[in-house]
């Protein structure tokens, strides 16, 4: 250890950081745009151009514009449908900002792989910055060994890289609460009242609530760690002391939200009653607020939810735990139980291991309460805190070996958990999306376990182009799942049931083949529709289920040759 000690700390970051950019950069360029992604680039880029956030009603607009300015920057031709319905009245009032990208993306004559390619860059980069703010976290609070262990377990993640590369808010939200609740931290360590800090974590605060609306049930969580007894002053006092810095620095990031929304002010627009009675009156940031009451009702239940072969449209109490027992690396999982018992055990780490425990488990308390069952991605604000409480084993004293029974250094194990997941990371590259671990039976048993983002979110379209060049396949019966335009690929292909676009989606209810003895031909069917996860009724493709297919495009879609 007293080697390690006196590396270089640019000595472990640059290799970490070479080969995690190498990795995200050309796995990428082969993922086709993948079901959220052009909404996502649609309001980022709205938003940039005209600075109008009138599009980010369920995202705020920070990470988004933050992913659009490459493509504003570098490609100041793009047209955006500005004249169309989807922008000027906002209509249809449910999903307009889907028709908006819609035009933008597919019929607007705008070169959409060089789009896409530009918008997942920021997103890299805010993957990179997500695992430096987690070495820091780590240095900070248990020393520098375990630093780069905290560092190394964040970029080489597969869910990391997976949602790490797509133009989407769901790793820049982590990313930006992740800071806050280091800056929050930091604050509380300090004896006094110190405005530098208070007005970071301020900042910090801003910067989580205008990345993504789900932060905010961090609100309840930060002011439970104010209260607690886990910083260096003691007694009530101090307790109410932090909870007023949060409470204000809270207040302060309200204003740094509405800079975020580009101080937007107008009439409030909320959907549903009882909030739609404020509708007669204007205020700040009214895409904000309607965002959250649109949030607390997806939450609520409404989406299809699909888990081991059954489906719920008020979601599943196991939806979670079974997404993170199948999905999370078993590196993770075997080592997290040792560090939260140790680090909890041993007087001098206590407290820091509360720090980093109890938000992920409040977190995912909650999570088991929503209705809301369709992503791993969900439990993205989890992993920091979960990793950098993962590499204060680095530090934690071992068990004295002896002959009998030699025990390998906490140290060892830490190494020993890092090969094993870059090992992992290698092998599903560059099929990060679709990971589920050996305990699930891997990605190719995951579309059994879990559907959509998890495993098929539209990603393998042009892994299917290439597919049917190398195979001198001329035609596919497509059944898609996505928001991706094959005919923009030039695919040669019939549609079969899937979902969402209309070509698609319009035949469910009368599929353009026999459902008990298929005609013959080459089947190409995505996962997600496969299990029929956004129909109704299960009576489409159950003939495919039944076997296993002949080819497999990533772990996404199936080919099943019909004869």
């Amino acid at each position: 250890m007293a080697r390690w000690r006196n590396i270089p700390a640019s000595w472990l970051i640059m290799p970490l950081v070479l080969l995690f950019f190498w990795l995200a950069v050309s796995s990428l360029v082969g993922d086709s745009p993948t079901m959220d992604e052009q909404n996502h680039l649609a309001r980022g880029l709205a938003f940039v151009r005209t600075g109008d956030p009138r599009l980010s009603l369920e995202h705020p607009p920070l990470v988004n514009a933050l992913s659009a300015l490459p493509v504003a920057l570098l490609m100041p031709d793009v047209t955006l449908p500005l004249n169309d319905p989807s922008w000027i009245e906002l209509s249809p009032p449910d999903v307009y900002w889907y028709v908006f990208a819609e035009q933008m993306m597919w019929h607007s004559d705008n070169d959409v792989t060089q789009m896409i390619f530009l918008a997942r860059l920021p997103i890299v980069f805010l993957t990179l910055g997500l695992a430096l703010v987690g070495y820091h976290v780590a240095r900070e609070a248990w020393g520098r060994p375990s630093a780069p262990f905290a560092m190394f377990f964040l970029l080489f993640d597969p869910n990391v890289l997976a949602h790490g590369r797509y133009t989407t808010t769901d790793l820049g939200g982590a990313a930006c609460l992740f800071l806050a609740a280091f800056l929050l931290w930091r604050m509380w360590q300090q004896p006094a009242w110190a405005a530098r800090h208070w007005l970071l974590a301020a900042l910090g605060l801003g910067l989580a609530f205008g990345s993504k609306l789900s932060n905010l049930i961090f609100v309840p969580i930060f002011a439970l760690l104010a209260l607690l007894p886990l910083y260096p002053a003691r007694g009530w006092r101090t307790a109410v002391r932090r909870l007023l810095q949060f409470l204000t620095a809270g207040l302060v990031s309200i204003g740094v939200v509405w800079a975020i929304f580009g101080f937007e002010w107008g009439p409030f627009r909320f959907a549903a009653a009882p909030w739609a009675a404020m509708n007669q009156f204007s205020g700040p940031m009214p895409t904000f607020w309607a965002g959250i009451a649109q949030i607390l009702a997806l939450g609520s239940g409404g989406r299809a939810a699909f888990l081991l072969g059954q489906f719920s449209t008020e979601g599943f109490v196991a939806y979670f735990p079974v997404a993170f027992l199948s999905k999370t690396p078993l590196p993770i999982l075997l080592l997290l139980p040792l560090a939260a018992g140790l680090l909890l055990w041993r007087r001098e780490s206590r407290k820091t291991a509360v720090f980093l425990l109890l938000p992920p488990l409040l977190y995912f308390l909650f999570s088991l309460q929503s209705g809301l069952n369709i992503g791993y991605r969900h439990l993205l604000p989890m992993l920091p805190f979960l990793m950098v409480l993962i590499s204060g084993l680095a530090i934690a004293p071992s068990p004295a070996p002896s002959p009998q029974s030699p025990v390998p250094s906490l140290q060892s194990l830490l190494f020993l958990a890092a090969a094993a997941l870059l090992a992992v990371t290698l092998w599903i590259y560059p099929h990060f999306l679709s990971y589920f671990n050996l305990l699930a039976g891997g990605p190719v048993n995951g579309g059994r376990i879990l559907v959509d983002s998890n495993i098929d979110w539209g990603q393998d379209l042009l892994r299917l182009q290439a597919w049917m060049a190398d195979h001198d396949v001329e035609q596919v019966k497509l059944g898609w799942f996505g928001t991706a335009d094959p005919d923009y690929y030039g695919l040669n292909y019939e549609p079969l049931p899937g979902f969402p676009r209309p070509p698609f989606y319009g035949l469910w209810t009368n599929p353009p083949f026999d459902r008990t003895a298929p005609e013959p031909g080459v089947y190409a069917i995505s996962v997600s529709s496969l299990w029929e996860s956004q129909w109704g009724e299960k009576t489409v493709y159950p003939w495919f289920r039944q076997r296993e297919p002949d080819d497999r495009i990533g772990y996404s879609i199936f080919i099943y040759d019909v004869r």
